[in-house]
């Protein structure tokens, strides 16, 4: 199988976007790289950036995998991104309010109501429930690979829930910057470090009507979160509270937060815990995290919630393959981008292609995230091709197959010295008055020679992420 290179055309030359950059590597040692590994992850404990990988039995906490070699994207790629991550994020948002309302797209017959409807994520609590500027996905995470010989763009699939890894995007630049300084006087690189100012204006834009300035919280589930490092980052870069659940309470139609002068009244919930979580009397009774009568606050419109309840049902995988059905339908348009080819296991005809070609592909759960419950075919064994054909065959709308993709790939200091290694792309897209996002993203990487599986969760580190000027 053939990769996009992302640094190197087939002839062996540097692409013209990677010019200087090779330049100043080919001058680099493997000894000075080294030290600036060593580096950065002193730095990085420090700051207390970690990670937890799946199958740790110590169940510790470990150094984010930082690689120094920089995922170079020139400017033109990016702003065909850009138009086509903007296009896709408002599509996501007419859905979520259609869905929540009319459901016009259900009754045109392009969206399966039960795909909807009896989804797990889809909630009823919200349905006819208006929300400031009929925004529900205020933060979206939408992860992108480049594949085939042209080393065209692909969607991958859409985080809507509670997105997390920026802070390690504005992190990596941070520690790039560090380490090598001289590369940023001579390369024009688009900044990021004005995400914060960017997410907190989105989220004091999604205030209740008639809130001149309102109150911003980050509510974290706790210190014990695999993403707590990045919740307490972004609430000190913004300027705000950082609470927890108990933190929080209800009174008299009003979510308040407990200070050491009282009481102080809450506009704008940023959760970064799911929904079954946030109000105990409205959802998972025996949840500790969440706060009594939230939901209610948030039904009456006096608080904001960011991203919205119910937003799970447009990142479900189940309903992934709808999106380029559901830009044409709200807007009128073509995608820019592309969804990677699916086959839907609840549709007979998908199902038997897929359990006829378990070897050849990847099959994903619809609910899951993180790398977990899935087959990536290519570099399963036949005993656990097997297992997962039977939980296929078991609960087959449980279930999407994509074709293996040939994943780009990116130069990357390893073990034995720089080596090409496979990796995929987070851009955040903020929604707000307006749809916003910084030139840049979070570069996942698949440390492993050969793995496609870039999450951190299961082993994969992260690159520092340039848009060229």
């Amino acid at each position: 199988m053939r990769f996009y290179d992302e640094m190197h055309l087939e002839s062996g030359a540097v692409r013209d976007h990677y010019g200087a950059f090779a330049r100043w590597l080919s001058r680099q040692t493997d000894e000075t790289m080294r030290r600036k590994r060593a580096e950065a992850d002193l730095m990085f404990r420090r700051v207390g950036i970690t990670f937890s990988v799946n199958g740790d039995e110590s169940g510790g906490e470990r150094l984010i995998p930082f690689d120094q070699i920089p995922r170079i994207v020139p400017a033109d790629a990016w702003r065909t991104l850009e138009a086509g991550l903007r296009q896709r994020v408002r599509a996501l948002n007419l859905f979520l309010h259609d869905v929540y309302h009319r459901g016009d797209i259900v009754r045109a017959g392009i969206v399966p109501a039960a795909q909807v409807y009896a989804n797990a994520q889809y909630r009823p609590e919200m349905q006819h429930v208006d929300v400031p500027r009929d925004i529900r996905a205020h933060i979206a995470g939408v992860d992108l690979v480049r594949a085939g010989d042209d080393g065209a763009f692909y969607v991958l699939e859409d985080n809507l829930r509670v997105p997390s890894g920026v802070s390690y995007m504005l992190e990596n630049r941070k520690m790039m910057m560090r380490l090598f300084p001289d590369l940023f006087v001579h390369n024009r690189i688009a900044p990021v470090a004005h995400y914060p100012d960017l997410l907190l204006e989105t989220l004091r834009a999604s205030a209740p009507d008639g809130v001149d300035n309102p109150v911003v919280v980050v509510m974290t589930p706790g210190m014990y979160n695999s993403a707590y490092f990045e919740h307490t980052f972004l609430a000190q870069q913004m300027g705000v509270e950082l609470v927890e659940g108990k933190d929080l309470f209800v009174d008299g139609g009003h979510v308040y937060m407990r200070t050491t002068h009282g009481p102080k009244r809450v506009d704008v919930i940023y959760r970064r815990l799911d929904d079954d979580f946030l109000d105990p009397l409205a959802f998972r009774s025996d949840s500790a995290l969440g706060v009594p009568g939230l939901l209610d606050v948030y039904r009456a419109g006096r608080v904001a919630i960011a991203n919205a309840i119910g937003t799970g049902i447009a990142d479900d995988k189940s309903i992934y393959p709808f999106v380029p059905d559901m830009i044409e339908f709200y807007l009128g348009e073509q995608p820019i981008l592309n969804n990677v080819p699916t086959y839907q296991c609840r549709k007979p005809d998908d199902l038997a292609y897929t359990l006829a070609n378990l070897p050849d592909l990847v099959v994903k759960e619809v609910h899951g995230a993180g790398g977990y419950g899935m087959l990536v075919g290519p570099a399963a064994t036949k005993a656990e091709i097997d297992a997962f054909r039977a939980r296929l065959a078991a609960q087959p709308d449980n279930y999407i197959a994509q074709p293996t993709l040939a994943l780009s790939t990116c130069p990357t200091f390893v073990e034995a010295g720089i080596a090409p290694r496979h990796i995929d792309l987070r851009p955040f897209v903020l929604s707000g008055r307006t749809v916003k996002m910084v030139a840049g993203g979070l570069t996942r990487v698949a440390l492993k020679a050969g793995s496609l599986v870039v999450n951190s969760s299961q082993g994969g580190g992260t690159k520092d992420t340039w848009v060229a000027g």
